[in-house]
């Protein structure tokens, strides 16, 4: 079983203590996966219908769902019914990952060891923190901050001003100026007392010759990762939200937002400031328009324009109207 490395974890529980129900098996729990990823140690949750495919197939002994979707799981796991499936989540990942609801400063940085990383070419006021691992011939612009654990490939050229926190980037990838990447998401669940951060315990995994434009900021996932596929290129103010995997070969222009938790296919192209809400399937070979509006899935090879976004000879057919 992988450890994280970015975050603290208090576990394993015991499933009975983690509910407060007697009724429920003393077996201890080690960690909260997504459900592609679950073991028969991990707590899993199922919420929408998108998931069905992943929940069919789940290693994880039980679940957090709701009593609609609970015929979708597999004989080996045992559902947990709630009524509020992301509440019950969040609850549970604060018990295992109580650090990881803020971004707190990371205290632990100092200025780069020569003799560590003596392959390696810094500008001036850089801070690393513990436990960093940086390939050789990478450069990394001044007053840039790498933060504990982070992990950086060979050749990789990181840019002024960038902040990098629980990231594991791979070799030849550039980082312009200004980017943030491996920040905490926006996930909170709404109460009437108060909003409840949901923390944010994933990574961003930015692939081989992966280039990131001037301020990009990319998120780290909630519960999965956030990750960028091989030579896929994002230009400038591109926003990248939690838990979405980006193809290989994309290209990205200027100010796109991403929604979270949407999956991006490979050789997809998108226009300046469009818009991609959460939650979807982006087929391969791609193309959207800029300034589009996508707020449904996508097959592959289609050819989008519009918002909401729809096929291009729809699109110039209703602008002719």
């Amino acid at each position: 079983m992988s450890k994280n490395i970015f975050f603290e974890q208090k576990g394993p529980f015991l499933l009975s203590k983690i509910f407060n129900d007697n009724n429920l098996k003393k077996l201890k729990i080690f960690d909260i996966k997504v459900l592609e990823e679950a073991t028969n140690t991990d707590l899993t949750f199922f919420d929408s219908l998108n998931y069905i495919h992943p929940a069919k197939s789940t290693k994880a002994s039980y679940c957090l769902t709701t009593d609609k979707l609970k015929v979708y799981l597999p004989k080996n796991c045992e559902p947990i019914l709630v009524k509020n499936v992301l509440f019950e989540l969040c609850k549970v990942t604060r018990i295992f990952y109580p650090t990881a609801d803020i971004d707190t400063p990371d205290l632990s940085l100092k200025k780069p060891s020569k003799s560590k990383y003596s392959q390696v070419r810094f500008g001036e006021n850089v801070f690393i923190g513990k436990q960093c691992k940086i390939g050789k011939n990478t450069i990394i612009g001044s007053n840039s901050i790498i933060e504990h654990n982070v992990v950086i490939g060979e050749n990789c050229t990181i840019g002024s001003h960038v902040v990098v926190k629980n990231s594991i980037i791979e070799n030849n990838v550039v980082i312009q100026d200004g980017c943030k990447i491996g920040l905490k998401g926006f996930g909170f669940i709404p109460i009437k007392e108060k909003n409840l951060r949901f923390p944010h315990i994933g990574k961003v995994l930015l692939k081989e010759n992966v280039e990131l434009g001037a301020n990009c900021t990319i998120d780290r996932g909630s519960i999965g990762d956030t990750v960028i596929g091989k030579n896929s290129f994002l230009d400038n103010q591109v926003h990248v939200a939690h838990n979405l995997k980006i193809g290989k070969n994309c290209m990205i222009a200027g100010q796109v937002g991403f929604a979270g938790s949407s999956i991006v296919g490979d050789n997809v192209s998108i226009g300046g400031q469009a818009g991609i809400s959460g939650h979807l399937k982006i087929g391969n070979n791609v193309k959207i328009g800029g300034g589009s509006g996508v707020v449904k899935n996508i097959p592959d090879g289609t050819v989008v324009m519009g918002y909401p976004a729809v096929p291009l000879k729809e699109f110039i057919r209703n602008s002719k109207k």
